[in-house]
């Protein structure tokens, strides 16, 4: 099976990214994390990225807030897909990270999931990989299938009780 690399600009922005590592350890897909700054070690950051393929991966995710310049930075790297996590800041609540991840110059695709959405980014990467891999697929069925059961227990008990 493919890894999954996990990326943040920061050491600061692993409280949001542990979503998506708890998310992939819970679907048993391989992954490594690492901290990268776009601007503080652009060098180390293209070489990761551009080896990523040789190195086993098959998606990237990278977490960034601010100029979250880290998943385009990536995608201009690799071609394999990048998804990108806004996180929200102290400034302007993400929004500024949201367009920094969102916004990318066409032939430079960012997958981009919502402010802090390291869970959605998590499994959307392990959709990515279940395109090859079936026992991911059952794993994600099975997921959606607990999921909407757990709302048809509540619109049954709210239908009941009003």
């Amino acid at each position: 099976m493919k890894k999954v690399a996990v990326i943040m600009g920061s050491d600061s922005d692993l409280p949001i990214v542990e979503k998506a590592i708890n998310c992939l350890k819970n679907f048993e897909v391989p992954y490594e994390v690492h901290v990268y700054s776009a601007h503080r070690t652009p060098v180390q950051a293209a070489q990761f990225a551009a080896s990523a393929r040789e190195n086993g991966f098959g998606a990237i995710i990278c977490a960034a807030g601010k100029a979250a310049h880290l998943a385009g930075a990536f995608a201009a790297q690799t071609t394999l897909p990048v998804i990108g996590i806004p996180v929200k800041s102290s400034t302007l609540d993400g929004l500024d990270a949201l367009l920094s991840t969102v916004q990318m110059p066409s032939g430079m695709p960012v997958a981009t999931v919502a402010i802090d959405g390291a869970e959605n980014a998590a499994l959307l990467a392990i959709q990515i990989l279940a395109v090859e891999d079936s026992t991911l697929a059952e794993k994600l069925n099975s997921k959606r299938k607990a999921a909407a059961d757990k709302v048809l227990a509540a619109d049954a008990t709210v239908a009941s009780k009003y």
